[in-house]
């Protein structure tokens, strides 16, 4: 099967539960033969609602595949979850689709689920066609539903329902158009369209074609898929191997099954696809069954039983890798149960975890919980019925609490030092709030002078391996940018540990001075009521702290949309249809967090205290006089051996150290010190113990470790300081150059001329820009250098040629041109003038902070024909 057509495509179809996706999901297989029968939802016999569970509820709970064949085209369907408590589930499936259906009830327009469904089609940059269904029923009415939709998602959305098989009609070429300024252009001049460049603007998302019916009676399904056919560009995919794992699922055995989408070259059985894990069989689902074929090439969509190495979200060969998913659970509940000891319990859960990796399933081992993060209460019966049937154990939950998030007000450096005996590292971070939803970014800004590049990349490691929690509730820490600025090595005594444990310590420092925020999540909603409850309604919204506008009428009902914490809301619906008797509705979707509405009371509620947090430390450790010893954060600042970079606070009084020494040694030799004011504290044995094993395992040898050291060692370490000091107030070389740095890929395929070129032939295009660029770079004398991705191809490094006058650079593996862009922009606007051309918006944003200029594709376009002529003015001349 695999092998038997050469175009193939991935089509995902999404939609708010009760728009009726899985009924458009029998129509499609049953108008494509795939299926002989029609199954119903409601009768508990759909082709792709295979779990039990699913019958009974009537919903999708688990994504699922089928296969059917669009007249040459082989099609992978993925029916994902329409249900808010499983969108994680939905997201999973996105990153391989190649086109999306999205699904609209025309009974209820578009709804709260819907845009959040919108908006990750965007995120992942799904091309997408819209189905408007249950047309049938009473009062929908296509011009009402159009406005809705270009309301709520925009003018690029245009009606084909009644476009021919063949051709379209002025008006609806004219509406094509209007959707992109290079086909407006064309139209005015030829008063018609190519279908390439309409198939090119739903491509890249300018063009959303509508479809109107109804899926339960079959009406406007074939226009669908003959639209689908007409208006689809098969993908291409590279030579070399690639593949993303979108989903761990189990078969009717029990088999641990991996599904894949190919994303390059081929896949063999007896391919050894990880170190020592073979790939035993090749499985192509639809619906339940399944059948084997001893390749999987590009396209296609595969199972693979028992190789445990693979987890959801992997990427393989030459696939990239993928984002971080966006929906994450904002419930916190605690898992209980009377049949099985609770740590037993949780390693039996492990394998659930696997599965649905976002479960994040913890355990707590102050308290010896489990605690589990979900969507919403129906996750919880879900989980209850699967643990029932998978462990025979019985399982409860506790009320569900709110996951929150903490962030700071403004910037603040955080020092950390770990020095016990034979063991140095110091660290200075600058930490940064960033616009909420950002989550966390990280970057160096720390000259290789004072800390050597390994050094530097391996602070940045630390500083990504782990969740970092605030101070306030003991809650992970978001929208928040980490700077290294400062740190120091010891030639003789610094280990990978060391830095592991300075980081740690100057994130925790940094956070505990800064003015920290607690944020909650928050629900957008869309309230529907009759008119005659909208006061009750706007003084319910009002206490539970919503944001909303003024309500709008219509007819006999009123609309409001607004804003509202998470914990306000989660049980409003039941109120609100006992007091509108039923004739209300309420549609919810998660956007974000925000300042939390009552910070003390959750603070309070909470009992956090960061100073008693052993495993998470505000201090720093300290070696004077041979003893190992804590200072508090709020004086680390004044025994730092590394002199601030920044301005952000006032000078801070430098601690006498030999004094510190000789203190120690009295308080070790077990003499009072009444003079004794240091903030640190001598560590005990066992405490200072705890600290090594947590760091490097059991201690060896600790007799010989812990010697005292002398007070000249003090001062030789005093002396090095100095050293760095007349380093540092060098004065910074003066700029000479102007750099332009050009992101290749992108420049291509945003020059129409370049994009047309490389639809034919990639290297033609490339090399057609770089001689653009190396004449413009002649002309003007800016060092210029073009970066081409090249991360797909395993084992590559990074590649730098000279091509005539400019530097072409090709990335190494696993790095994108956006972050060699982003460290190069760094390095160089130290000392040069930098300009990045690029019309990536992330792109921008980072070196917009790091003092670049920016060009758009446009900009360098317009600026490389002003080159050209005056180049042209002076060869006339």
């Amino acid at each position: 099967m695999a092998d038997k057509y050469t175009k193939r495509l991935v089509l995902g179809i999404l939609a708010h539960v009760d728009a009726g996706k899985t009924t458009l999901s029998e129509q499609i297989l049953y108008s494509s033969g795939r299926i002989q029968k029609l199954g119903r939802v409601d009768k508990g016999d759909a082709y792709l609602d295979t779990d039990q569970m699913e019958k009974e509820r009537g919903i999708t709970i688990f994504s699922k595949m089928a296969s059917f064949q669009l007249q040459d085209i082989a099609v992978t369907l993925l029916d994902t979850p329409g249900h808010v408590d499983f969108s994680a589930e939905m997201e999973k499936t996105l990153s391989v689709m190649d086109y999306a259906i999205l699904v609209i009830n025309g009974a209820d327009g578009v709804q709260g689920h819907t845009e959040t469904l919108w908006r990750l089609l965007e995120r992942y940059h799904v091309p997408c066609f819209v189905f408007v269904n249950k047309m049938d029923q009473p009062g929908t009415e296509k011009p009402a539903l159009m406005a809705d939709l270009e309301k709520h998602f925009g003018m690029s959305l245009v009606d084909f329902s009644e476009a021919g098989r063949y051709a379209m009609s002025d008006a609806l070429k004219e509406n094509i158009a209007m959707c992109d300024e290079h086909c407006m252009e064309r139209f005015l001049e030829t008063g018609d369209l190519e279908p390439k460049d309409v198939r090119n603007m739903i491509l890249d998302r300018k063009l959303f074609p509508v479809f109107f019916g109804s899926a339960l009676k079959g009406d406007g399904v074939e226009a669908l898929l003959q639209g689908m056919y007409q208006l689809i560009e098969i993908p291409l995919y590279p030579t070399s191997f690639g593949a993303r794992v979108f989903k761990i699922g189990r078969d009717a055995q029990g088999h641990r099954l991996s599904y894949m989408k190919i994303t390059g070259g081929e896949l063999k059985v007896r391919t050894e696809l990880l170190p020592g894990e073979k790939v035993p069989e090749l499985r192509f689902y639809s619906g339940v069954k399944y059948t084997t074929a001893d390749t999987a090439e590009a396209g296609s969509v595969v199972a693979i039983p028992d190789l445990p190495g693979l987890k959801t979200g992997d990427s393989l060969g030459c696939e990239p890798a993928g984002r971080d998913p966006s929906l994450r659970p904002v419930l916190d509940y605690q898992l209980v149960s009377e049949d099985v000891d609770a740590l037993e319990l949780y390693r039996k859960l492990q394998s659930l975890a696997d599965e649905f990796p976002e479960l994040h399933i913890r355990w707590d081992s102050a308290q010896k919980e489990i605690h589990i993060h979900l969507m919403g209460e129906v996750q919880t019966e879900i989980l209850k019925r699967m643990v029932k049937e998978r462990y025979g154990i019985e399982i409860g939950f506790s009320a569900g609490r709110i996951l929150y998030q903490e962030t700071i007000a403004g910037p603040v450096e955080g020092v950390g030092h770990f020095e016990p005996l034979r063991h140095y590292a110091e660290v200075h971070l600058l930490l940064e709030p960033l616009p909420r939803g950002s989550g966390l970014q990280f970057r160096t800004d720390c000259s290789t002078d004072a800390l050597a590049i390994n050094w530097q990349r391996l602070v940045l490691t630390h500083l990504k391996e782990r969740e970092h929690i605030g101070v306030l509730t003991g809650s992970p820490v978001t929208d928040l940018r980490f700077t290294l600025v400062a740190g120091r090595a010891s030639n003789k005594h610094t280990e990978g540990g060391d830095f592991r444990e300075a980081t740690y310590r100057a994130v925790r420092q940094g956070l505990r001075k800064a003015e920290n925020i607690l944020l909650e999540p928050y629900y957008a909603f869309t309230l529907d009521i009759p008119t005659d409850y909208i006061g009750r309604a706007m003084t319910d919204l009002s206490n539970m702290n919503a944001h909303f506008g003024s309500p709008e009428m219509k007819g006999e009902r009123a609309v409001l949309e607004g804003t509202a914490p998470v914990v306000r809301m989660r049980n409003y619906h039941q109120e609100l249809m006992a007091y509108t008797k039923g004739l209300g509705s309420l549609s919810l979707r998660f956007s974000g967090y925000d300042r939390c509405h009552n910070p003390e009371e959750v603070i309070l509620a909470r009992g956090y205290d960061p100073d008693q947090d052993i495993l998470n430390p505000c201090s720093s450790v300290f070696c004077a006089h041979g003893t190992g010893f804590i200072v508090p954060f709020d004086e680390v600042e004044s025994y730092m051996h590394v002199e601030s970079p920044l301005e952000l606070e006032g000078p801070v009084e430098k601690r006498d150290f030999e004094a510190d020494a000789l203190r120690l040694e009295r308080m070790h030799e077990g003499k009072k010190d009444e003079g004794y004011k240091s903030g640190g504290h001598y560590i005990a044995d066992q405490e200072l113990e705890d600290i090594f094993v947590r760091t490097y395992g059991p201690i060896k040898n600790r007799a010989k470790d812990m010697n005292i050291a002398s007070a000249r060692t003090i001062r030789a370490r005093e002396k090095e300081e100095n050293l760095a000091e007349n380093r540092r107030t060098k004065k910074p070389l003066v700029k000479k150059k102007n750099y332009l740095l050009v992101d290749g890929y992108n420049i291509v395929f945003a020059w129409e001329e370049l994009k047309a070129l490389a639809a034919v032939n990639l290297d033609a295009a490339r090399g057609k820009l770089l001689d653009i660029l190396s004449n413009y770079a002649g002309y003007t004398g800016v060092e210029l250098i073009v970066v081409f991705d090249a991360y797909r191809v395993a084992g590559h490094v990074v590649e730098q040629t000279k091509y005539h006058n400019i530097y072409v650079v090709f990335t190494r593996e696993a790095m994108t041109a956006d972050e060699y862009i982003e460290e190069e922009t760094h390095e160089l606007s130290k000392q040069y003038n930098v300009t990045v051309a690029t019309s990536d918006k992330v792109v921008q944003v980072i070196t917009w902070g790091s003092g670049a200029v920016l060009w758009s594709a446009q900009d360098l376009l317009r600026e490389v024909q002003r080159c050209e002529g005056e180049i042209r003015k002076e060869w006339h001349v």
